[in-house]
């Protein structure tokens, strides 16, 4: 549940319906990313096409979330006018459910990828002993996603800083899937039509964990105030211990 203690109440019970019902549409519009992502990486580990397919329709089940967010949020700026933390809570979301939509993107590139590459029937057990790193890259996005929309649900500037400290972690997993399979490819450069749908799989897969970084910012932003789009770790955990 949306903690809304921070908010306060306004005159019109109205508005803070509006308000609720906006924030519970970003973590139902976050679900349904979560779920695409979840897919995207069944269809790759198991190589299989159908649920590929199923990724790839539900993306615009996504897309159709963002557009009703943000048309809500056009009528409440117009119709209440909100100021400091309301207006700042509307910022917040409009940019979140961008960034959502992004990752619903890359989870339909992690499953056409996928496609591909059950289609070619790919055997090469060089490359297989790749897709645990590829499983675990992908779970650890999934829950820096999961963990950012917990933090933005409970307004907790901490939690959300924890969260984007992952982003580093993501990075490394990434390179170091992309330098074996660089080498793989040098070494067999027949295979580097396949290669390259693995390592768009993989990209595709860090760019979630970026912008699940994003929304964490957002939260600090939110709560605070202050937009830390280039501040350092340790200036956001000074943000956290004045909350």
């Amino acid at each position: 549940m949306m903690d809304t203690e921070q908010l306060g109440t306004h005159i019109s019970k109205q508005f803070n319906t509006d308000l609720e019902n906006l924030r519970e549409e970003v973590l139902a519009m976050g679900g349904i990313v979560e779920e695409q992502i979840t897919l995207a990486l069944d269809a790759f580990t198991n190589n299989d096409s159908d649920i590929a397919d199923k990724v790839i329709a539900n993306e615009k089940m996504v897309n159709a979330k963002e557009m009703k967010i943000d048309e809500a949020c056009t009528k409440v700026l117009a119709k209440r006018q909100p100021a400091a933390g309301d207006l700042r809570l509307i910022v917040t979301i409009l940019k979140t459910i961008t960034d959502l939509e992004r990752m619903g993107d890359e989870a339909e590139k992690v499953a056409r990828m996928a496609k591909a590459l059950a289609n070619k029937e790919l055997a090469t057990a060089h490359v297989k002993l790749h897709y645990g790193a590829l499983l675990h890259l992908g779970n650890h996005v999934k829950k820096m996603l999961h963990d950012s929309l917990d933090a933005f649900a409970r307004m907790d500037v901490e939690s959300a800083i924890n969260v984007a400290k992952l982003d580093n972690q993501a990075d490394e997993e990434y390179n170091a899937i992309s330098r074996q399979l660089i080498t793989y490819m040098m070494e067999e450069p027949r295979r580097i039509s396949e290669v390259l749908d693995f390592m768009w799989s993989a990209r595709a897969l860090e760019r979630i964990g970026d912008h699940a970084n994003n929304i964490c910012e957002y939260v600090v932003y939110l709560v605070q105030g202050e937009d830390v789009r280039h501040k350092s770790w340790d200036e956001m955990q000074r943000l956290a211990k004045d909350e």
